[in-house]
């Protein structure tokens, strides 16, 4: 992909992204406005990971209800919802479930469960109980009818958000049915750093790289353990600041509440308050001042003064609260266990910090303030009492909104980092491993067919893997070219080879003064029946290309044998005797032993196995009357049961000086009469079937040798 390309790509997911972004935040305007019970700020979410993927998905899942937060605080929380629909709906479209009515219904059920379920736990967790809207009206009824009112909330929650869900789905599905596929396809947000792979290709190299674990599975562990990590140390810490602000906070209005009340408690007449209580002059009036200081805030459990001796804590002013009475003037309270630490100074008139304690009066966080009178002298106490236990609530409801909020903006993190992973490395190295696995050396227009493919990749990450790349480019562009020399030099080698053995197969032919050119002949002869038997399908499990190139490369050498045989045996005019037949029969096993030596300087040749398998059989008959062994039917190398036909029918037609030749119709007839006792009979009716070729070559030879161009 040119950067042209992928730059209108960038431009068009942006764009889109923030178009859907502003659909959200002005239906859910318009929805507020009006007061409907409706959200309608997942349409653009829905339409962005339909048809642009999971990044700008969650991208404007998450964005629509940060921008919502400015205005209002409690929609941040609700961010996470969008971020699942989104994957959902970016999950379920990647596996066509969206492309059909029943898969469609299912979605829209499911993504009002979320929103609607999910998001009404949230809710109450967060927020608690409300009765208010069109909402609370459902909640009441249920719980009108006994059902508990956090199911009730939940249900309410649903009921309205099926109608939302059924409302976005109808509206983003039939809009997408009216775009052009070519446009929705250009929405689609891609990052090729390569040439774009097809779908088909990229089935393909999925397929080969199934049986590894994939880099993207250990990128997507890494990413997420990472962000896990991160998440939980984040909120772990931002727990304990919380707690610590909470107590300090908590500490602060204590200490603010207790030095107010110090201003209204008369120093002088402290001991007069214990003796006389009630009846002691402004006893009253400070003791409703302490009443009225306690109700400033809600969170103040209790307020009292104390004066402090050894037996223990002296009531002076102890305000009532809804369930307690307060101690009368002049009871004497025992010391807590948790004040035990600060008795000597508390008995000393010095200021202690505050105390946490959870005993029979709650979980409190207390705070005693010193009264001094006019010579100095601590006269009493100031108690003021902090419940702590709206403090685990505040805890826990903080821990759900920063698990909520940093959930959201993982999920997106990851999303990033997995579509910067799929198009930066996993696609350009699945593509180098599938191009390299299937690259065929084979033959030349293989080779230079996935060479083509490779260079066309053009991987451009401008980072290790491009490197890589370059790397295997030229890699395998040296290989092809050490090939292709190896290649040049086996022809080369081979074309000698063949020349060196029409030239040892020439020096035994010139001895004999009737075979002419029976080497040719007969090497031409075996290539035609071989590809006839190909052809019509039999032995195709030896008749392969290698073999039949060293059959007819190595068909020259099948009379080698006859270096052995005397000139006046070789080249008698007349019949031979039986014991001259007989010497003249140990060509066959002569050849043998002497192509089993050139064996044994090239083990691995299969062109010298098959010559000697020519030279040392090819008088061998099917019917097991031949020489040197007698062997019978399929015994008989495939290769010597070839040359039989094509030797015989070669000394058939050609002129020796002890015979005519024979015409070729003839000849034909011999070798078809012979099928099935001296011919394998599927390699005679072979040749048969064959002899028009047959007759082209030996009418070729006839005008070669009578000085006549072909």
């Amino acid at each position: 992909m040119d950067n042209t390309r992928k730059r209108h790509n960038y431009v068009r997911a942006t764009t889109m992204s923030l178009l859907c972004i502003g659909v959200n935040l002005f239906l859910y305007n318009i929805v507020g406005k009006y007061g409907l019970p409706l959200y309608l700020d997942t349409i653009g979410t829905v339409f962005a990971a339909l048809l642009g993927g999971y990044v700008p998905g969650v991208f404007v899942a998450l964005m629509t209800n940060v921008l919502e937060a400015t205005y209002n605080t409690s929609a941040i929380y609700y961010g996470i919802l969008n971020v699942i629909i989104a994957l959902f709906t970016t999950y379920l479209s990647k596996r066509k479930v969206l492309k059909k009515i029943p898969g469609i219904a299912c979605y829209t059920l499911i993504i009002a469960v979320i929103g609607g379920i999910i998001g009404g736990m949230i809710t109450w967790f967060v927020y608690g109980y409300s009765d208010s809207g069109f909402a609370g009206t459902i909640a009441k009824a249920l719980v009108g009818v006994g059902i508990n009112k956090a199911v009730a909330f939940v249900i309410s929650q649903f009921v309205i958000d099926i109608f939302d869900k059924v409302i976005t789905v109808v509206f983003v599905f039939t809009l997408v049915h009216f775009l052009p596929n070519k446009f929705r396809r250009s929405l689609y947000f891609v990052g090729w750093k390569q040439r774009p792979l097809t779908r088909r290709e990229i089935i393909k190299v999925k397929e080969a790289n199934r049986e590894t674990n994939s880099i993207g599975t250990k990128v997507a562990i890494i990413v997420t353990t990472a962000c896990v990590l991160i998440t939980v140390t984040a909120t772990l810490v931002s727990i304990f600041l919380f707690r610590d602000y909470s107590r300090s906070q908590h500490s602060f209005l204590a200490e603010g509440i207790a030095e107010h009340a110090s201003d209204v408690i008369d120093a002088e007449k402290v001991n007069e308050y214990i003796e006389k209580g009630e009846d002691a002059d402004g006893y009253k009036e400070t003791d409703e001042m302490l009443a009225s200081i306690k109700k400033s805030s809600p969170d103040i459990e209790y307020v009292y003064v104390y004066q402090i001796r050894e037996d223990g804590c002296h009531v002076v002013f102890d305000v009532d609260t809804e369930e307690f009475e307060g101690n009368n003037p002049g009871d004497v309270v025992e010391f807590d266990e948790s004040f035990e630490p600060y008795l000597d100074d508390l008995l000393a008139g010095k200021a202690i910090k505050p105390i946490i304690s959870n005993d029979s009066y709650g979980w409190l966080l207390t705070v005693y303030r010193p009264v001094y009178n006019a010579a100095g002298e601590c006269v009493c106490y100031i108690g003021v009492d902090v419940s702590m236990n709206d403090l685990g609530k505040y805890d826990r409801q903080f821990l759900i909104k920063l698990v909520i909020l940093i959930f959201g903006f993982l999920i997106l993190v990851i999303a990033i980092s997995m579509w910067i992973s799929k198009y930066h490395l996993l696609y350009p190295l699945n593509s180098i491993a599938y191009a390299s696995k299937e690259f065929a050396y084979n033959s030349d227009s293989e080779r230079r067919k996935h060479m083509n493919y490779l260079s066309e990749l053009d991987i451009k990450t401008n980072d290790e893997v491009e490197n890589m790349y370059s790397t295997v480019c030229k890699m395998t562009s040296d290989i092809i070219n050490y090939i292709d020399d190896v290649n040049e030099k086996n022809e080369l080698i081979s074309s000698q080879q063949s020349s060196l053995i029409m030239l040892l197969a020439d020096m035994v032919e010139n001895r004999d003064e009737s075979t002419g050119d029976h080497v040719r002949k007969t090497a031409a002869y075996t290539r035609i029946i071989m590809e006839e038997l190909k052809r019509e399908g039999h032995y195709t499990d030896q008749l392969t290309d290698e073999f039949i190139n060293d059959v007819f490369n190595s068909a020259p050498l099948h009379d080698i044998g006859k270096i052995s045989i005397s000139d006046t045996i070789l080249n008698k005019p007349g019949k031979l005797t039986d014991d001259e037949f007989e010497i003249m029969k140990t060509h066959t096993t002569a050849g043998a032993k002497i192509l089993e030596q050139a064996m044994e300087t090239m083990p691995d040749s299969k062109y010298l196995r098959e010559a000697k398998n020519l030279a040392e059989f090819h008088h061998e008959k099917w019917n097991g009357r031949g020489y040197p062994y007698g062997l019978v039917g399929e015994d008989i190398p495939l290769s010597a049961r070839i040359m039989a036909v094509a030797d015989v029918f070669d000394a058939l037609v050609s002129k020796r000086v002890y015979k005519d030749a024979f015409p070729f119709e003839k000849a034909m007839n011999i070798i078809k009469e012979d099928a099935g006792t001296h011919f394998d009979p599927l390699v005679a009716q072979a040749f048969l079937n064959a002899q028009d070729e047959v007759r082209r070559v030996a009418e070729s030879f006839n005008l070669r040798k009578n000085g006549i161009k072909s």
